[in-house]
């Protein structure tokens, strides 16, 4: 529809053409965009651009859904396609049931838009705002399992893959928590809870608004706090046991210079000789495991 033709006598012609663009822009944003909330809830019906990383707590895969129903954590909507096995979807119909959150059957097309991504595994999950940890959390957690801490520290990882994999590493060895910064690093997506295979959802996170202030109130509660770094000593010839926090950096920087400063010491993951020429450090996450390992198995050794 085109807008009406404005003769040379009308007093108001910018009005009629006003009108006509308020017109127009309103319904093309009812029929595509979304109004955001600032507390990343919506008002209307908005797709995320392409590619872009989600601000709400969709959670998708089938390990992770599985490990945030049984966690207990406040689950609003579990979607499943409606192509998914009846016996697979009785399954996940009884967590949702037990844990008080609705099913939807919906198409696998209209699954992936929500996502995302194509590795959605036939199931997603809307979860409740993700709810950190306070830092004196991550000490009673240790207190009440009646062993030393262990924590993992992360100074600006923002790739959620990443960031997912050192928390499953975590989880998996024994810690007692993981610390992230506010500000200068990924938070808690669903992309970290899919990557962390649903382990986001059982291990404690803290999420500090100055790292810098977290480690010095490590230290306070003596633990060791050693910096995954280059330069550092070996980690064969390290020793991790006791209580400890691993502090890992960027993924393209490394710890920032406070941090590393207030480190009690670095250790730095040895390479096969003549291995370090364009390619001289570990990725982040796959250093995480390593390290992650190591104070479990020094752990394990004791008992």
């Amino acid at each position: 529809m085109r807008p009406k033709a404005v003769k040379k006598d009308d007093k108001c012609p910018c009005l009629v053409l006003y009108c006509y663009l308020i017109i127009k822009h309103s319904r093309l944003l009812s029929a595509y965009g979304r109004f955001y909330k600032p507390d990343g809830g919506c008002y209307g019906k908005i797709r995320p651009r392409a590619g872009a990383e989600r601000t709400d707590t969709l959670v998708w895969g089938k390990n992770a859904v599985t490990e945030l129903l049984k966690s207990g954590g406040a689950v609003d909507t579990v979607y499943l396609t409606d192509t998914m096995p009846q016996a697979v979807a009785g399954y996940y119909t009884a967590l949702a049931k037990e844990s008080g959150a609705v099913v939807k059957r919906v198409p696998g097309n209209k699954l992936q838009k929500m996502c995302g991504t194509p590795d959605h595994q036939g199931v997603a999950a809307r979860a409740a705002e993700v709810e950190y940890a306070a830092l004196d959390d991550l000490f009673r957690a240790a207190e009440a399992r009646g062993e030393q801490p262990f924590l993992v520290l992360c100074d600006g990882v923002e790739d959620p893959h990443n960031l997912g994999a050192i928390v499953r590493s975590a989880y998996l060895c024994g810690a007692h928590g993981v610390v992230i910064p506010k500000r200068g690093g990924v938070g808690v997506t669903g992309t970290v809870m899919k990557a962390s295979a649903g382990a986001a959802a059982r291990l404690p996170i803290a999420r500090v608004s100055n790292l810098a202030q977290a480690i010095r109130t490590i230290k306070e509660h003596n633990i060791f706090v050693y910096c995954a770094d280059l330069g550092g000593a070996p980690l064969a010839k390290t020793d991790l046991s006791g209580p400890v926090a691993l502090v890992l950096g960027s993924e393209g920087g490394g710890p920032g210079a406070l941090t590393r400063k207030l480190c009690d010491a670095a250790v730095t993951l040895e390479m096969a000789p003549g291995q370090a020429t364009g390619v001289d450090s570990y990725n982040v996450s796959v250093a995480a495991g390593i390290l992650c390992y190591d104070v479990m198995r020094r752990r394990l050794a004791k008992k």
